[in-house]
C-alpha cells in the first residue's frame, strides 16, 4: 500500500460530494499511512482573521499585516484547535514535515514569529483539520467522491481562495464544469 499514500497531494472534492464539510472543497493532504490521514481544507476562509486569534492568547503587538491573515475552517475535527501550514519548513517546536520545504505546525511560537513578521514566508492558518480513518479515504476515492493529484504550492499559497477547486482540478487536466456529479459503473 505504500505507493498510494497521498501525502503532499491535493484531494479535490468531484461535484457531487454534498457533504457540506466538503462540498466543492480542496484538501491538503499533510499526512496519509496505513492508520489513516489528516489534511487541510484550503478554501474555506472563515469569517475571521489571524489578529482574533493573537488576541485571545495574549499576542497583542501583532503587525497590522499579520492580524490581517485570514483564518481557514481547516476541517470538521478539532475546530478549536489551530494549525498552520507554511513554506519554508523552518525550527518551530510543533512541526511535521510534509515534504523538504512544507510544513504543518501546531505550536504557539509560531504564531508569536507570524505576529512579529518574522514567520514563514507563506503560511496558512486554519481552525480544524481534515480526519480519515484506516481505510476511509481510500474507500471515499473508490467511490468517486475525490480527485487527487499532486499538490501546486502557488495554489495552495498565492491562488485566491474562492479559485483553488477549479485551479487544483485543471492542473490535472480536469474542467470541473464538464464533469456530472453522478458516479457510473460500466
Amino acid at each position: 500500500m505504500t505507493g498510494s499514500f497521498l501525502t503532499n497531494q491535493f484531494l479535490i472534492a468531484m461535484p457531487g460530494l454534498e457533504d457540506p464539510n466538503f462540498f466543492r472543497s480542496v484538501t491538503y493532504i499533510c499526512e496519509h499511512n496505513e492508520n489513516g490521514a489528516m489534511g487541510l481544507v484550503i478554501n474555506r476562509p472563515m469569517n475571521m482573521q489571524l489578529g482574533e486569534i493573537l488576541e485571545h492568547i495574549d499576542i497583542r503587538d501583532a503587525s497590522t499585516e499579520a492580524r490581517q491573515i485570514p483564518l481557514y475552517l481547516g476541517g470538521p475535527v478539532q475546530q478549536e484547535r489551530g494549525f498552520v501550514l507554511h513554506t519554508p519548513l523552518g525550527n518551530w517546536e510543533a512541526t511535521l514535515q510534509v515534504t523538504d520545504r512544507i510544513g504543518i505546525t501546531s505550536s504557539l511560537d509560531i504564531l508569536t514569529a507570524i505576529a512579529h513578521d518574522t514567520g514563514p514566508e507563506h503560511c496558512l492558518v486554519s481552525l480544524g483539520y481534515a480526519g480519515w480513518g484506516a481505510g476511509q479515504l481510500e474507500q471515499e476515492l473508490a467511490d468517486n467522491a475525490w480527485l487527487s493529484g499532486p499538490a501546486d504550492p502557488d495554489i495552495l499559497f498565492k491562488k485566491p481562495d474562492e479559485e483553488r477547486w477549479k485551479a487544483a482540478a485543471a492542473s490535472l487536466g480536469v474542467d470541473l464544469d464538464r464533469l456530472s456529479g453522478e458516479a457510473g459503473h460500466a
